[in-house]
């Protein structure tokens, strides 16, 4: 995948790192030029991935888990010299259909993770914007719908680690309301390890979006409730039929479950514990909620 010839790409727009024919015949990058430098901002700047609809994808899993849902990719960053790429890492370059930059290892270790040293392959992704007001998962008579809400997330850790788990756990989509984390950000993309790109993440305003949800649900014959977790809830989650359609709330992290949130939810429950914590963190509340939920689930269904 290395045509030897030292020639930067032309920028981040898809196909700018093309030659003049047209062709994905890869380049070499040995300096920090303005692509480069535009690269690194989408490790740290928000609002340039949000002007560009950029982000980067760090990581074997993550970035296979992009190609294999068909997430837009615009190009593969790859490391030049010693050591010699992997055979993952070669495989994904010779079959790319986008162009592929190598970078000096220095560059490269500037996009990638500090503590896990310099990586063979960063790829540039291109953001989607979901439509929550077009949105209707499910269908009557089918297995009831299962959608996570995260108010307001301070960490794009624990937004990528509740996008695990809603994967994990069979969740049709995440839905982050209010200015919070950005699932777009390098550790929310991480901590997914890959489940970014086969969830999808919406974002609303507040609490108004996510009831015209549940009351479009309703409409088209899925009963749909509005849960939320909180340490004061009225029962144990334990004791909470979700057998039905569910938009699970978790609240902010620091905050907890905001008074317009607890007005909004049908239902609020709570995770009994033992030991001296009085609450769990969030992504750990959203998970064991999740897993009571397919836990019902699976036992109904026997």
């Amino acid at each position: 995948m290395i045509d030897g010839h030292d020639r930067p790409t032309g920028g981040t727009r898809a196909g700018q790192g093309r030659g003049a024919a047209g062709d994905l015949a890869p380049r070499r990058v040995r300096t920090r030029n303005a692509s480069v430098q535009v690269w690194e901002a989408y490790l740290s700047n928000r609002a340039t991935r949000n002007r560009d609809g950029r982000f980067l994808v760090q990581g074997v899993r993550p970035i296979s888990q992009a190609v294999a849902n068909g997430w837009p990719l615009e190009t593969l960053l790859y490391r030049l010299g010693a050591p010699e790429l992997s055979g993952w890492a070669r495989e994904l370059l010779d079959t790319a259909e986008i162009p592929c930059v190598g970078l000096v290892p220095e560059l490269m270790a500037e996009l990638g993770e500090k503590s896990a040293g310099i990586p063979e392959v960063v790829a540039v992704a291109i953001s989607r914007t979901n439509d929550l007001a077009t949105y209707e998962p499910g269908e009557p008579g089918e297995t009831p719908p299962v959608i996570v809400v995260f108010d307001r997330p301070n960490s794009p850790g624990n937004l990528g680690t509740l996008i695990r788990s809603a994967d994990a756990f069979g969740a049709s989509a995440v839905i982050v309301t209010g200015h919070g984390a950005d699932q777009y950000d390098p550790q929310a993309v991480r901590a997914s390890t890959g489940s970014l790109f086969a969830v999808p993440v919406f974002r609303a305003a507040g609490a108004a979006q996510v009831l015209d949800l549940r009351d479009r649900q309703i409409a088209r014959g899925i009963p749909t409730r509005v849960v939320g977790t909180d340490e004061h809830g009225s029962h144990p989650v334990f004791d909470h039929d979700f057998t039905e359609s569910t938009i699970l709330v978790v609240g902010n992290e620091t905050s907890g479950m905001s008074a317009a949130w607890q007005a909004a939810c049908d239902d609020l429950v709570s995770i009994p514990m033992g030991g001296t914590a009085s609450s769990l963190g969030a992504p750990s509340a959203g998970a064991v909620a999740l897993y009571e939920i397919s836990r019902q689930r699976r036992t109904f269904a026997r």
